[in-house]
C-alpha cells in the first residue's frame, strides 16, 4: 500500500499485478469498502495491472473537511493515473463505485479504454432494491459490528451469502472501518446523482455485469444502463450483489476476456 497527495487530499492506493502488463485496470470500489476488500479480486487477474484506491473517508484516505460529489472521485482516479504515469486504462466500478466509473468514462473518455459496471445503476433513474435493505445501507453499522454483518449480510447482499457465512467472515476480516463522516459523504456524493441522460457520451465499449439475486440493485437496472450506452454487453452472474467478492476468479476472467476483445482504439476527449 502507498499514499499520494492529490491536492489537499491524501489517497492510499494499491498497485497490483505486473507493471509491464499490456493493460491497466482502474478500480472504483463500493461504499465504505477499503482496498483490502478488493484484494482477492485484484489478485485473480492474470494479464492485467490493477490499481485501486481508498476514496476520501474510507480505509487510510482521510475524510475531507467538506462533502464532495461523484465527479470529484472520478478526478481523483484520473490524478492517480497521472501520478503513476498511466495515460489510459480499462475502468471497473462496482456498486457505488460504478457511479464513479461512469463519471470517469464520461468526463475522461480519451483515457477510458473499456468500462465494466458491476452491480450498479444509473443513479436515481433506477428500479430500487428492497426498502428494508436500502434502509440498512444508510448506516455503516455492518462495518463496525461483525456480528451484525453476519446477521444481515445474507439479506443485504443475496446470492450464496444467504447460506455461506464463511465468506462473510472473510469479508468482515478484510474490512477497514470507514469514518462515519466519510460514509456520510459517500452517501451525499451519490444523492441526487444520475448518469442516465449522459450515458450516450460514454465512448468505451462497456460490459454490464448484474447479479441475478441482488436485493440492492435489481438486475433490471443493468438493462436500463445498457439501453443508454452506445456499445454495451449485458451479462448476468448467478449470485448476489457481492459477486466480485464471492466469485473473484470468475469475475476477473470475464473482465479480462472483455478487455482482450477490445484492443486499444483512440477516442475523442470529452473534457
Amino acid at each position: 500500500m502507498r499514499s499520494v497527495a492529490i491536492g489537499a487530499q491524501t489517497v492510499r492506493y494499491l498497485d497490483a499485478g505486473p507493471p509491464d502488463a499490456p493493460r491497466t485496470l482502474l478500480l472504483f470500489n463500493g461504499i465504505g469498502a477499503s482496498v483490502e476488500t478488493a484484494t482477492p479480486f485484484m489478485a485473480s487477474f492474470k494479464r492485467t495491472r490493477v490499481i485501486a484506491f481508498d476514496v476520501p473517508g474510507v480505509g487510510e484516505s482521510p475524510a475531507p473537511f467538506l462533502p464532495y460529489r461523484m465527479h470529484h472521485v472520478a478526478r481523483l482516479g484520473a490524478k492517480l493515473l497521472d501520478h503513476l504515469g498511466v495515460e489510459s486504462a480499462d475502468v471497473f466500478g462496482v456498486s457505488w463505485g460504478g457511479a464513479a466509473a461512469q463519471e470517469f468514462a464520461i468526463r475522461y473518455a480519451r483515457r477510458c479504454r473499456t468500462l465494466t459496471l458491476a452491480a450498479t445503476c444509473a443513479g436515481f433513474v433506477m428500479v430500487p432494491g428492497q426498502p428494508g435493505v436500502l434502509l440498512k445501507l444508510l448506516s455503516p453499522r455492518r462495518y463496525f459490528d461483525p456480528a451484525y454483518l453476519l446477521q444481515v449480510g445474507g439479506e443485504l447482499y443475496g446470492g450464496i451469502l444467504r447460506l455461506e457465512r464463511d465468506v462473510l467472515h472473510l469479508h468482515s476480516n478484510a474490512m477497514r472501518r470507514p469514518s462515519r463522516r466519510g460514509y456520510l459523504y459517500q452517501l451525499l456524493a451519490v444523492w441526487g446523482w444520475t448518469s442516465w441522460h449522459r450515458l450516450h457520451r460514454v465512448q468505451a465499449p462497456t460490459l454490464v455485469l448484474m447479479g441475478s439475486d441482488d436485493p440492492i440493485v435489481p438486475p433490471i437496472n443493468g438493462r436500463i444502463v445498457a439501453s443508454r450506452l452506445r456499445r454495451a454487453t449485458l451479462e448476468s452472474v448467478d449470485c448476489g450483489h457481492l459477486f466480485m467478492l464471492t466469485r473473484p476468479g470468475e469475475t476477473a476472467r470475464r473482465v479480462e476476456r472483455f478487455i482482450a476483445e477490445h484492443p486499444v482504439r483512440r477516442t475523442r476527449c470529452a473534457e
